[in-house]
């Protein structure tokens, strides 16, 4: 199974995973915020930033966190390598080319901002008179939320999914309900995909907020993998059923391109009929549809991916295997009487947990 996120600059992903909470720079950013001294702090090879360099004092030792605070308190710029893990040079005075666009006014996050664009790398700009910590990576800019801040955001991002989360449900009962009665529409099959990328495209969000939380953010870790359970595996599923000519290649595609969708186009159903193979509008949404039974048998226990794929080859619907005597069952080399039984019983068990969900 392969998980998904929407493009995101990797570049700071990997930043921000550099100062979490709990790594060695975040404590001594966290300590020169408190002093309010400021700092300049750029992550780059010695070699490449040579030619911009102005005097200060070369160092070369390894990153301890007072060492770096006690820097911080000079007026120049700290250079470390790109790894984060040497201190190189100190109160060194850079000079990238001024005729590099920024729209910071202070010196400081100037400085910062057209080094990071002249060389692509990091660096981190303290603020002393407003503990505004600020990241540019290349020609990206992002200012870092304060601990609590982000908690309080990672909290209602996680309540907010937590409601979308109950909507899938809902929508994945209803589609279990009608593919018992083989009453589906592509309708019912384009609103769980739809619900299953909105709770996706929210938990990219979240997953966001546990990188820049570091340690702090193992809770919501926690949370975030308990509402994402089976979430994935229900959309494969889904597509395994309903796709046109689920081979692997186009399975993934079809991933893709759900990934892909930008959110104006996830409101539209036909957008989403679209990747599955039917024609992108309205009368194609009010199409019957049969599934072929991937998402309902996973449900029952103990049953794996060969014998439902034996299932479906042979019977090439649910509604044929549901119907299928034990004894036909049973003849399938990966089945076997006792699993034929199970699977008979097992389906059985899950239109009846339906019918008692939907009644109480």
């Amino acid at each position: 199974m392969v998980k998904t996120r929407p493009a995101l600059e990797d570049s700071l992903i990997e930043a921000l995973q550099m100062i979490a909470p709990g790594t060695l720079l975040r404590q001594a950013i966290d300590n020169i915020v408190r002093a309010r001294t400021g700092a300049l702090i750029v992550f780059a090879d010695e070699r490449q930033i040579a030619p911009m360099i102005s005097g200060g004092i070369d160092i070369d030792v390894g990153l301890k966190p007072m060492i770096l605070y006690e820097l911080a308190k000079m007026d120049g710029a700290i250079l470390l390598d790109r790894g984060g893990s040497h201190i190189i040079h100190a109160n060194v005075q850079l000079m990238p080319d001024a005729s590099i666009d920024s729209q910071e006014t202070g010196t400081r996050h100037r400085t910062a901002e057209r080094v990071a664009k002249q060389l692509g790398v990091l660096a981190i700009s303290i603020s002393a008179a407003r503990d505004v910590v600020t990241i540019y990576v290349g020609g990206v800019r992002y200012i870092m939320d304060p601990i609590r801040v982000i908690l309080s955001k990672a909290d209602q991002a996680l309540l907010t999914l937590e409601r979308f989360k109950n909507r899938l449900n809902q929508v994945a009962s209803t589609l279990s309900r009608l593919e018992f009665q083989d009453v589906v529409a592509l309708s019912d099959v384009t609103s769980v995909l739809q619900r299953v990328e909105m709770v996706l495209a929210l938990s990219h969000l979240i997953e966001r907020y546990i990188i820049e939380l570091g340690t702090e953010g193992r809770l919501v870790q926690l949370q975030l993998e308990e509402l994402l359970m089976n979430v994935w595996e229900e959309r494969d599923a889904v597509l395994a059923d309903y796709l046109f000519d689920p081979t692997p290649a186009r399975l993934e595609r079809a991933r893709a391109a759900l990934v892909a969708l930008p959110s104006e186009e996830l409101i539209s159903m036909a957008s989403i009929g679209a990747i599955l193979g039917f024609p992108a509008d309205a009368a194609a949404l009010d199409g019957h549809v049969s599934p072929r039974g991937y998402r309902l048998l996973r449900k029952i226990p103990r049953l794996g991916p060969e014998a439902i794929g034996a299932l479906v080859d042979k019977f090439g619907s649910l509604q044929a295997i549901v119907e299928a005597p034990v004894g036909e069952l049973a003849s399938i080399g990966e089945v076997g009487l006792s699993r034929a039984r199970e699977i008979k019983y097992g389906l059985i068990r899950l239109r009846e947990l339906d019918v008692v969900e939907r009644s109480g």
